[in-house]
């Protein structure tokens, strides 16, 4: 009689947590799947001397562009300061969009199996490269080189995130090209 109360409160017990799932009263993030990005140890922000990929992830070879909530696609490639710079950008925003923007991180040294169409169809040759993807999947944000001239500053990075997150109307804020440097 014990063993058999012992499995009928284990049953109820993953019934009342599967309903719970299903009726939201414990919340699942969106972004539970999701590492969190981390700048690689030992960049260079002023040369070319870093040879790690500047951002740490988990999630290396992801490739999905969401239909649930915008996508940011990061392309960059180790031994580049201007990949460093964005990365750094990429990554300090991070935690304020997590739970509502899809991140998709793509080292072109090395890319993944899945990442091959990503890079066939929005990185234009030059890095770094974002591409950001409303939550429809529709991509509303394509460039090269960083999304702003100093060091540090996200501010239009934060805009261009803002606009996929708020309406996926995106007016893409002047910036230097990195061939413009």
């Amino acid at each position: 009689m014990r063993t058999l109360n012992s499995s009928l409160s284990a049953r109820a017990a993953v019934i009342a947590i599967a309903i719970a799932l299903a009726v939201g009263l414990i919340p699942l993030s969106p972004a539970s799947a999701e590492s969190d990005l981390k700048l690689a140890p030992d960049l260079s922000f002023t040369d070319d001397s870093s040879s790690n990929f500047p951002i740490a992830d988990d999630t290396a070879g992801d490739a999905a562009i969401s239909t649930d909530r915008p996508t940011l696609v990061f392309f960059g490639t180790s031994h580049c300061w201007n990949t460093n710079r964005e990365a750094e950008r990429v990554v300090a925003l991070y935690p304020q969009y997590r739970d509502r923007v899809h991140f998709v991180i793509v080292d072109l040294n090395h890319v993944a199996p899945a990442q091959h169409a990503l890079v066939s169809n929005y990185y234009s040759g030059y890095i770094p490269t974002l591409a950001i993807f409303d939550r429809h999947g529709k991509l509303i944000y394509d460039r090269a080189g960083e999304t702003a001239g100093r060091r540090g500053e996200t501010l239009n990075l934060a805009a261009l995130i803002d606009s996929a997150v708020i309406d996926g109307a995106v007016d893409a804020p002047p910036h230097k090209n990195a061939r413009e440097e």
